[in-house]
């Protein structure tokens, strides 16, 4: 279906549609990025918003900012570069009462979470600056509600759900999850609880991650229907090749698939679970080689003595999760795996553990100045202080003249000796990263870098001289966003959506 032609001495104004979820990880994110290829393979200028995001997993734009890591996929979606605009509140949990905040892509500084609450009224006019200034020359915004909006005790000063909806007077439809069981009580469930001018503002439902025959489920929708008055928009299968795309945050860790053949040729990569990881989406162009495994190494997890290559990822908190990577005995085994000769890399809050200390002398993860010892792996010392580095960046990897594209997104500054033997050459000049005396461990700020299919297939023929050159990495990420939109076309009414848009 196309859209008419517009007058082109007109400005479009673009409709909108609300995807709401009866709780997190139900799915929304990637319907709703379904949604935005679907439309946009049918002829439609479509982005995605979501007003508050809280997640470590984010992503750098092209305007200097940084969004959530789902709103980046959703604008691959969209076939659009991403904004700052497309995601105006980012909070980046710090531990399990504070988070950073982030507005329009900037820093505003920690915020308690008895804090919030107070804070998100002076938050709704920017959020409603933002989403303004995607409406412009956009046929649909598709917009993704946070966690669900049955948390009516944070109903006072909602800018993510029904606050949001009820504001701009936006169509929303619902999404259960039928594989966490009690999908019926979570739809109903949330019919109840909403004010009447809430549940008028919900339009239908959507049932997702449906397994099994659709035909015995009938009963159900039939069921939810008659108690809820609201009509189903569909039912939506499984869909296997979402395991490509990026994760949205740390719940997709919960069901944290390992990948590979099995085989005993396979290149095995352990990877530490932190309490605070972050944008570990740096490992999915890895998982998706057919023949690598990736190993999460959860509490009480010891490093396999057979693996190729240990990785610590990025974290939100790096003093707090070194020393959560110290207690669980996960530097002695580093250690103990550094002597024999394995390979070792530090991503962006990785790195700088990987060094001689880090230092926070003003208190910007913690309320109070601190510092702690590294893991002593590579001749730097970290500063956590300063601006926060948000930029775009390429260049290549100096041993091999690969091209990298990445970004880097971190607080402070890391120096020493082996910044002398820097990974990368940026094209700006600078040199990035650090590589140590026995050339086996390896550090660099900059994330996304195993993207780049050239540079991965040449990292991992350093495990397998032999190795023929895998898949594209990007090629199966578009591959999997048209086949999810495939699949809502066949499951979904979208015309009955587009409808719905107002």
């Amino acid at each position: 279906m196309a859209p008419a032609k517009a007058n082109p001495d007109t400005k479009k104004t673009a409709r909108t549609i609300m995807v709401q979820g009866t709780g997190s990880d139900v799915g929304k994110s990637l319907l709703v990025a379904g949604i935005c290829r679907a439309f946009t393979n049918r002829g439609l200028s479509v982005k995605p918003f979501k007003s508050q995001n809280m997640s470590n997993n984010a992503a750098v734009t092209s305007d200097g900012g940084e969004i959530g890591r789902a709103q980046a996929l959703q604008a691959r979606a969209c076939r659009v570069e991403p904004t700052i605009h497309m995601n105006p509140v980012l909070l980046k949990p710090e531990g399990d009462s504070g988070a950073q905040l982030v507005v329009q892509g900037r820093v505003e500084g920690r915020i308690k979470s008895k804090d919030f609450r107070n804070l998100k009224n002076k938050l709704l006019p920017t959020v409603l600056e933002s989403f303004s200034q995607l409406k412009n020359d956009t046929d649909l915004i598709v917009v993704e509600g946070a966690g669900s909006p049955a948390e009516i005790n944070l109903r006072i000063g909602d800018i993510a759900n029904m606050g949001f909806a009820r504001a701009g007077d936006v169509a929303v439809i619902l999404v259960g999850d039928v594989e966490k069981g009690g999908v019926i009580a979570q739809i109903v469930g949330t019919h109840a609880v909403l004010e009447p001018g809430e549940r008028e503002q919900i339009k239908g439902f959507i049932i997702n991650k449906f397994r099994g025959d659709i035909l015995l489920f009938a009963d159900a929708i039939k069921e939810i229907e008659t108690r809820t008055g609201w009509p189903t928009f569909g039912t939506v299968p499984w869909f296997d090749g979402a395991r490509v795309l990026p994760k949205e945050d740390s719940a997709s860790l919960q069901r944290w698939v390992e990948t590979g053949t099995g085989k005993k040729t396979a290149i095995k990569i352990a990877v530490f679970k932190l309490p605070r990881i972050a944008n570990f989406d740096d490992l999915d162009p890895l998982m998706n080689e057919n023949d690598v495994e990736v190993i999460m190494l959860d509490s009480g997890d010891v490093l396999p003595v057979d693996v190729d290559v240990a990785i610590i990822p990025g974290s939100k908190s790096v003093i707090s999760d070194l020393r959560y990577l110290k207690a669980q005995g996960w530097d002695v085994d580093l250690k103990a795996f550094h002597r024999r000769g394995g390979r070792i890399i530090g991503l962006c809050g990785g790195y700088q553990m990987l060094g001689e200390r880090v230092v926070d002398p003003d208190g910007c993860e913690n309320p109070t100045a601190d510092e702690e010892p590294g893991l002593e792996l590579l001749d730097i010392e970290s500063i956590l202080t300063g601006d926060k580095t948000l930029e775009q960046v390429s260049g290549t990897e100096i041993h091999t003249a690969e091209n990298v594209v990445g970004y880097e997104m971190h607080l402070g500054l890391s120096e020493g000796p082996d910044r002398q033997r820097p990974w990368f050459s940026l094209a700006d000049g600078r040199a990035e990263g650090a590589v140590s005396s026995t050339g086996l461990v390896f550090g660099t700020y900059m994330h996304g870098l195993f993207q780049d299919d050239g540079f991965r297939h040449s990292f991992l023929a350093g495990f397998a001289p032999k190795r023929k050159k895998g898949t594209s990495h990007i090629e199966k990420v578009e591959k999997a966003l048209d086949g999810l939109a495939a699949h809502l076309e066949q499951h979904l009414d979208l015309d009955g959506l587009l409808k719905l848009a107002q």
